[in-house]
C-alpha cells in the first residue's frame, strides 16, 4: 500500500520539488517505510529516496537540488520485497529514453514475467514487482516506438500491452523522460488513480475543467496524477475524475497535451473497499464516493446491527479508536441515541501500527501512541469502535487500557467485518494464521481481545454504505473484497501454489530475516543489496557525490 504522484507545471523555468514534497506528505498515511522523488531539469533527471518519513528524507539541500518542471513522488510500505531502500521507489531505467515508475499496488504473476524478462535479457535487480512493470513497460515502449510513427500511440499501445501481461492491482505513474508523465489502472481499479490540473491565468481559475476540455484547450495547464484527491485539492489543482480501470492518461511535455484513453475494453470496475474503511484520508473522493460519507454510513449500518443482535446494549458512551474510525464512531453513536465522547488522546508523531512492520513494534507502540481519558470510561459501559480488527493486537491493547481506566464494560465493534483472508493486492494483510479472525466465532474474539462482547459489519452492509453514496453517473455495484470474502477479483483461489510463495514470502519470521540480512533464508529470491541497499546505481560516468545523502545522479548522455 503506497502513495504515488506525478507532476507536470506548464512552465519550464518553474520547480516542481515543492509541489511534489507537500503532494507526499499528505498522502503520507499510504505508507511510512520509504520516500522518494525525481525530477527532470530539461533532461538532467535528480533524484532522491531513503528510508524514513517525507519530512525525514528530503532536507533543505536535497530539496534544491531536486530541479526542474516535472516530477514523480512515493511513499512506501512493502508488501514484497523488503525493507532495504534499493527498493524505495521512483525505480529509474535508462532506456529507452530514460524512465522512472511510481506504483502503488501488487502483482500476482510476478514468478512468469521475472522468466519472461529474463528471455528478454533486460535485468532486474530486486525482489520489488515495481520493477518488473518499469521493465515491462521499458520493452513495451522500445517496441512500439518502432510500430508507430505516433509518440502518443506507442504510449498508449504500450499501456495496453502491460496490462494484458500482468496480474494483480496497481495504479502507476511513469515518467518518460523527454516524453511525459504517463499514468494507468489495472482492469478492475483496485487501487486508486485520480488526476487534475490548474490554469495560472485568471480568467480560467474558476473553470470547470473536464475530459474533453483538457485534451483540447490550448492553455498552458498544470497537471497532477496522485493516488487520492486530497494531494490534488489540497496543491491548488482542480480535481477532474478517476482514471478509469483499465485506463491510461498520457502527458505530452512537449505539447501540454493531455489524452486519455482506455485500453481495456472489457474493465470490470471492483474497487478495493478497504479503502473507504481504513487507508484513504476521509477528505478524499474515489470513484466518485466521499470516503467520508461512506464512513458515516457505515456507522449508521453499524449501530442498526447493534441494536438487532444487543437491543438490550446498556451503552452508556461511545468511544472512537483514533483517527480512522472517529466518522463511524460519530454517526454510530448517534443512531444509537448514545453520548460520543474522545476517550483516547494519539500521539500524532507516531506511525499508523496497522501498517508498521513487525508485531511486536506493532504492540509497543499501541501505548506510546495512545493514551486515555480516564474520566470517560470510570464506571461506564464503554462502546468502542475502530474501522477493522486485523491482527488484534491493537485491539488486545486498547481494551486493556479501557479496564485500566476503570470502565465496568467494555463493548468493540468494527465498522469492518472479521478478516479472514490474505490480501494479495498491495496490503499488508499477508497470512490466514496471523488474523485474529481466522477460524474463530465472534465470541472467541472477544475473549481473545479481552472485551465483553464484539460485532462486526456484515459485508453487505459494507458493500452498501459506499454504494449508497456513489454518483449517479458513475455507480459501483462490485468491489474488491478478498480479505472478508476470500474471493478474488484477478481469479486466484485458496490453495493456489500462488499463496503457499506469498506466506513463505511474506509472513513475519521471514519479514524478519530478510530486513535482518540473513542469507539463511531460503525465500529470498536474490541476495541483500550491499550497504542496506543505498548504493547509487545510475548511468553518470562521473564521480558519484561525496556526500552519503546527496541525490543520486542520473543521465543518459554517454558524452559525460
Amino acid at each position: 500500500m503506497c502513495g504515488i504522484i506525478g507532476l507536470l507545471l506548464a512552465d519550464e523555468e518553474t520547480n516542481v520539488n515543492q509541489l511534489l514534497f507537500d503532494g507526499l506528505t499528505v498522502l503520507q498515511h499510504r505508507g511510512q517505510d520509504a520516500a522518494g522523488i525525481v525530477t527532470s531539469e530539461r533532461g538532467r533527471l535528480h533524484l532522491r529516496k531513503d528510508n524514513g518519513l517525507v519530512r525525514d528524507v528530503f532536507r533543505q539541500h536535497h530539496m534544491m537540488e531536486l530541479r526542474g518542471n516535472i516530477g514523480v513522488g512515493h511513499v512506501r510500505y512493502p508488501t514484497a520485497g523488503s525493507s532495504s531502500c534499493a527498493e524505495a521507489q521512483p525505480l529509474y531505467t535508462n532506456y529507452p529514453h530514460g524512465i522512472c515508475v511510481a506504483h502503488n499496488g501488487n502483482l500476482t504473476n510476478t514468478e512468469d514475467l521475472y522468466s519472461e524478462m529474463s528471455k528478454k535479457q533486460r535485468h532486474v535487480n530486486t525482489d520489488s514487482d515495481s520493477e518488473l512493470l518499469l521493465n515491462l513497460f521499458a520493452e513495451g515502449l522500445t517496441k512500439n516506438e518502432r510500430d508507430f510513427s505516433s509518440v502518443e500511440e506507442a504510449v498508449f499501445a504500450t499501456c495496453k500491452d502491460v496490462m494484458h501481461e500482468v496480474k494483480g492491482g496497481y495504479a502507476t505513474v511513469y515518467f518518460i523522460n523527454g516524453v511525459g508523465l504517463v499514468g494507468f489502472r489495472d482492469p478492475h481499479g483496485i487501487r486508486p488513480l485520480v488526476f487534475g490540473c490548474r490554469s495560472k491565468q485568471k480568467e480560467y481559475s474558476s473553470t470547470a475543467w473536464t475530459t474533453e476540455m483538457i485534451g483540447d484547450t490550448s492553455q498552458k495547464l498544470d497537471f497532477a496524477i496522485a493516488s487520492e484527491s486530497v494531494a490534488i485539492d489540497t496543491l491548488g489543482f482542480q480535481l477532474v475524475r478517476d482514471v478509469r480501470p483499465g485506463e491510461a492518461i498520457f502527458i505530452d511535455m512537449n505539447t501540454g497535451n493531455c489524452r486519455v484513453r482506455q485500453c481495456i475494453d472489457d474493465a470490470t470496475p471492483a474497487p478495493c473497499i478497504f479503502e473507504y474503511v481504513y487507508f484513504a484520508r476521509p477528505d478524499s473522493i474515489m470513484d466518485g464516493v466521499s470516503v467520508y460519507e461512506s464512513r458515516l454510513k457505515m456507522g449508521e449500518y453499524l449501530a442498526e446491527k447493534i441494536k438487532r443482535v444487543y437491543p438490550e446494549h446498556l451503552i452508556d458512551v461511545v468511544i472512537p479508536i483514533p483517527d480512522t474510525s472517529r466518522t463511524s464512531a460519530l454517526q454510530a453513536a448517534y443512531c444509537l441515541g448514545c453520548p460520543f465522547r474522545e476517550g483516547f488522546i494519539k500521539n500524532r508523531y507516531i506511525a499508523r501500527t496497522f501498517i508498521m512492520p513487525g508485531q511486536a513494534t506493532r504492540k509497543k507502540s499501541v501505548r506510546l501512541k495512545l493514551n486515555t481519558i480516564k474520566s470517560e470510561f470510570a464506571g461506564r459501559n464503554v462502546l468502542l469502535v475502530d474501522d477493522s480488527i486485523v491482527r488484534g493486537t491493537t485491539a488486545h491493547e486498547i481494551v486493556q487500557m479501557a479496564r485500566d481506566a476503570g470502565a465496568r464494560n467494555v463493548y468493540f465493534c468494527s465498522a469492518a467485518p472479521p478478516i479472514r483472508f490474505p490480501n494479495i493486492y498491495g496490503i499488508d494483510i499477508p497470512t490466514r494464521e496471523e488474523l485474529i479472525a481466522y477460524e474463530r466465532r465472534e465470541d472467541e474474539i472477544a475473549a481473545k481481545i479481552g472485551c465483553d462482547w464484539v460485532v462486526y459489519q456484515d459485508l453487505k452492509d459494507l458493500e452498501d454504505s459506499v454504494k449508497d453514496v456513489a454518483s449517479k453517473e458513475y455507480p459501483l455495484t462490485a468491489f474488491d473484497t478478498s480479505c472478508f470474502s476470500g474471493e478474488y477479483v484477478t481469479g486466484e483461489r485458496m490453495g493456489d501454489p500462488y499463496f503457499t510463495r506469498l506466506y513463505n514470502l511474506r509472513n513475519e519470521d521471514a519479514k524478519i530475516l530478510r530486513n535482518e540480512g540473513s542469507v539463511s533464508n531460503a525465500n529470498q529470491a536474490k541476495p541483500l543489496a550491499s550497504n542496506g541497499g543505498c548504493e547509487s546505481v545510475s548511468n553518470d560516468t562521473r564521480n558519484a557525490a561525496s556526500k552519503e545523502d546527496a541525490c543520486e545522479p542520473l543521465t543518459n548522455d554517454s558524452s559525460l
